[in-house]
């Protein structure tokens, strides 16, 4: 059974990285969102005034650090139930601060927190059923 999950975990990652990586890039290079598509009037209401800064986020932390837990989980590294713990609550928060911030903007806000949430309960489960180190 852990191996499924471990499995499911793994495949969420790399699905969550995929996304980040680059949106994050193309938000840190044309910070003015037009690479996307965005505008900066979406972050009149943040405390950021372009999204260089939401892209250095989106680029290391859902994207790179996504990436390289995907690839520990699939190799079933004893510490990828913590660290996908801790990514998948860092996206639910990612996704709530940018809503709080910005307001809904699209289907991937819910979305995504979804993702979140299948994260942290995949990851609980890799560490409930992984015993005593």
């Amino acid at each position: 059974m852990i191996r499924k999950l471990q499995i499911a975990l793994g495949v969420i990652q790399a699905f969550v990285a995929l996304g980040a990586l680059p949106a994050g890039f193309s938000m840190i290079v044309q910070p003015d969102g037009s690479g996307l598509g965005m505008t900066t009037k979406f972050l009149l209401e943040s405390p950021f005034t372009n999204f260089f800064i939401p892209g250095l986020f989106l680029f290391f932390v859902n994207g790179l650090a996504n990436l390289t837990v995907s690839i520990l989980t699939f190799r079933r590294n004893k510490h990828s139930g913590r660290l996908g713990l801790i990514l998948g609550f860092m996206l639910v928060g990612w996704i709530a601060i940018q809503v709080w911030s910005t307001g809904y903007i699209s289907f991937m806000q819910p979305l995504f927190f979804g993702i979140g949430l299948a994260e942290i309960i995949l990851a609980y489960l890799i560490l409930k059923n992984s015993g005593p180190e």
